[in-house]
Parts: C-alpha cells; sequence; structure tokens
C-alpha cells in the first residue's frame, strides 16, 4: 500500500475546514429523547383492545386515538390506499396469529404522532417478550441493485398466489413517497417465520426519497430494528434498543442518510448469526445484482452506539460482545461526528476488502469518538490492523480514542426514566492518540 503520510496529505484540502472541536453523537439544544421514547415498555399497561384490524385494507381509513386497535394475522394495506393514524393511537400485535403490517406498493401510512401523544404498536402477551409478533413492512417502488423486482412473500407463507402483488416492491421512482412515520414506537416486534428468518422492527422496501422517517424508536426486536433494502431514505433521531440482531441494517443498493440516532445493545441480547449496531453491505449473493447499478451507500452523521455492559473485560472474553459496524465489500460508508463505545472492536471490515487507497476513500471515520472499545478498525480474520490504525489515526482525520466510564462519559447513561445519551462533554479535543 503506499504511503499513508503521502495519500492522508491529500485530504487535508477536503476536510481543512473541519474544526477539531466538534459536538459529537446525537446532540441538541434538549434532549430530544425526551416525552415519546420508553426504555420500560414491559412496565406499560396501554389496555385492552377495542377494535380489530384483519385481511387487507382497501380505501382510505383512519385509526382513532379513542380506540385501542387489535392487528391479526397479516393486514395488507393495498390498492392506493391510505392508513392514517392518529397521534397517541395504540395498535397492538397479536401473538397467536403472527401480525403484521405491510403498506403495499403505491398505498401509503401516515401515522404522526406528537412528542407528547406518541403512536405506538406494541405486543399483546402479558410479559411482552422480542418476536411477539411481525413487525411494519413499507414496500415501495424506487429501484434497488437486484436484477428485477423484491418481494418479501417469505414472510407471509400463508398468501394465495393470486395475493403475492401485495408483497413485491421496486421500480424507477426514487422520488416516490410511503407515507409518514414520525413519534412512533414499535416494540417486542420481529416473530420468527418458518424458513423466512425473522420479521424486522420497520423494513423498508424499495421505499422513495419523500417518505418522512423521523423520531422511531424501535425495542426489543428479535429481527433487525431497522432494515432498509433499496430505495432512498432519509432517517433522522430514531432509536434502536436492545434489538436482537442489528439496530441498522442497510443493503441491495440502498442509498441512505442517517443522522442524529442512536443504538444501545446489550451484550446479553443477541443472536448467534450477528448482531451489529450497523450492518451495511451491497448483497448477500453477487449473482443476485447487477453491478451497473449503484451499490450501498450510507452517509452517516451524530450517531452514538452503546453497549451496556456492566463487566465490558469479562464480556468480551465470554465472546458476548462483537463489532458496532460490519462493512461488506462493494459498500460504501462515510461517517463522521458519531461515538461508539464499548465494542469488540468499533469496525469489522469483510475479509474481502483489499486495504488500499481506492477501497479506503469509500470508508471514512471522521471526527469519530472511539470510547473504551477492545480496538478499534481492522480487517475481519487479520488482527493486524497497523494500516487501518495508521490511516484513520492520523490528524487530519480528528478521529478521538478514549477509555471513559460510560456514567461519565453520557449526560444521564444509567436512568430508565429519562436516559441522556448526549456526551457529558460535547466539545472534545481531536487526538489521534490510543
Amino acid at each position: 500500500m503506499k504511503n499513508f503520510t503521502q495519500i492522508i496529505c491529500m485530504f487535508l484540502f477536503a476536510f481543512g475546514s473541519i474544526s477539531a472541536q466538534q459536538e459529537k453523537g446525537i446532540v441538541g439544544i434538549t434532549n430530544w429523547l425526551n416525552n415519546w421514547t420508553e426504555f420500560n415498555s414491559n412496565s406499560v399497561d396501554y389496555g385492552e383492545p377495542t377494535q380489530i384490524l384483519a385481511g387487507n385494507i382497501t380505501q382510505d381509513i383512519t385509526l382513532s386515538k379513542k380506540y385501542v386497535y387489535m392487528l391479526m394475522g397479516s393486514v395488507f394495506v393495498t390498492n392506493n390506499a391510505t392508513i392514517n393514524i392518529e397521534p397517541g393511537t395504540v395498535i397492538i400485535g397479536d401473538y397467536e396469529s403472527k401480525a403484521s403490517l405491510t403498506i403495499s406498493r403505491g398505498s401509503k401510512i401516515i401515522a404522526e404522532g406528537e412528542e407528547t401523544d406518541p403512536i405506538v404498536f406494541t405486543s399483546n402477551r402479558g410479559v411482552k417478550r422480542s418476536g411477539d409478533w411481525g413487525g411494519i413492512i413499507i414496500l415501495g417502488d424506487a429501484p434497488s441493485n437486484k436484477f428485477g423486482n423484491g418481494s418479501v412473500a417469505s414472510y407471509h407463507p400463508e398468501l394465495k398466489p393470486s395475493e403475492y402483488e401485495y408483497t413485491n416492491h421496486g421500480g424507477d421512482s426514487l422520488t416516490s413517497s410511503s407515507g409518514i412515520l414520525k413519534y412512533v414506537r414499535i416494540e417486542y416486534a420481529g416473530k420468527r417465520i418458518k424458513g423466512a428468518g425473522n420479521f424486522n422492527g420497520l423494513l423498508l422496501a424499495s421505499v422513495g426519497n419523500q417518505t418522512i422517517l423521523e423520531n422511531i424508536m424501535i425495542s426489543h426486536s428479535a429481527g433487525n430494528s431497522f432494515e432498509v433494502l433499496g430505495g432512498e431514505v432519509y432517517l433522522e433521531k430514531v432509536v434502536s434498543y436492545k434489538s436482537d440482531k442489528n439496530d441498522f441494517k442497510f443493503n441491495y443498493g440502498a442509498q441512505c442518510q442517517l443522522y442524529n440516532s442512536l443504538a444501545i445493545r446489550s451484550p446479553y441480547v443477541s443472536s448467534s448469526d450477528g448482531s451489529r449496531s450497523l450492518l451495511v453491505k451491497s448483497y448477500d449473493e453477487k449473482e443476485e445484482v447487477d453491478f451497473t447499478k449503484k451499490g450501498t451507500s450510507v452517509v452517516a452523521q451524530n450517531l452514538t452506539f452503546i453497549n451496556k455492559s456492566e463487566d465490558l473485560k469479562s464480556d468480551v472474553e465470554s465472546g458476548l460482545v462483537k463489532e458496532a459496524i460490519f462493512i461488506a465489500e462493494n459498500a460504501s460508508l462515510e461517517m463522521e461526528k458519531s461515538v461508539i463505545s464499548g465494542f469488540n472492536p468499533a469496525v469489522l471490515l469483510d475479509e474481502n476488502i483489499t486495504i488500499n487507497q481506492e477501497n479506503l476513500e469509500k470508508i471514512k471515520f471522521i471526527n469519530m469518538y472511539f470510547n473504551n472499545c477492545n480496538g478499534n478498525i481492522f480487517t475481519e480474520y487479520n488482527s493486524n490492523n497497523d494500516d487501518l490504525e495508521n490511516w484513520y489515526g492520523n490528524s487530519a482525520f480528528f478521529n478521538v480514542y478514549s477509555k471513559g466510564d460510560d456514567a461519565e462519559t453520557f449526560i444521564n447513561f444509567d436512568s430508565n426514566k429519562r436516559p441522556d445519551f448526549r456526551l457529558r462533554i460535547n466539545k472534545i479535543l481531536a487526538s489521534t492518540d490510543d
């Protein structure tokens, strides 16, 4: 590989205007988690359902706050219909019928809650657990990098062949809208489906860039909290809390911006096939995709990823803690002003990524705060990360390395009632010391 000092000098012009002192991690004049989030959801009584949602919704419908709704089986919004959900409405997913809500291509969901009156999707079980019900799927007509269009039919094995059209996604309309999700909580989703793995808390497949996705909290999902397949989405002020699998997964040519968002992991809540805060990949199998189309690209700013461990060293030795971020080949990530605290290591690159200038220009970490991680950036199955440390540790990138205790690092780390995961010191002097 070329001399790192010579290569990095080229970046000084591009990043020269970046101050050595920047706010990192989630930001806000006030704590934007207040009022609408819930970190102790099993203690909340949402009341008994008074209305049932089942079958296909083929015309516009409004769900009212004055009712509690029971979602039963696979519910599809079809025929270009819109489901409107009033602020404060509660929708309870049925455990026995594997309840889920799918917004089919061309249809919309308008779920616009308020900070003091969020919309809640949750489980109907007395003692709620991850995977109690399916989750929410939104299907759009924006492009992906796959050959042909996609389908989520595997999540709905009970469908008749004539109903498969409800599960299709993909097209050419990048600027399409599938509606609004704002001030929404999705709890205990991720039901396991035989032969299809788990539902996700929220699956966005080929969703267009006019869809509004802000202030969404997904907690205790047995699948990924947020999964994005293709399309172009902007996610802001979204929260993943104690997901069994990945907090954020982007795949199949997704073009995404992720801003001012939070993921809280636990070493005791994970799955055997991988659990990370962020997974960025362009395909599962190369044969599936058209390489003339864009690969997955994620631009991330002001994120906070925390692994809440009472004994990080012991949890690492026990194999309970994994990397925060995994980046596969032919995918790109530009991440800045973000905090990664308590992982093993902070970042892992796919073993098939050759460490050279061309590839590292697609994977950027700028103004980062790596705290209390067991190593920073490595290539998979390779313990020698000298090249990567030389590259990302250069002062041109203003990355910070620390071994601070989380309770001292964040404003209110241990509270379940009103946690505040902003940095206690919002401006940190950049350093290359590791």
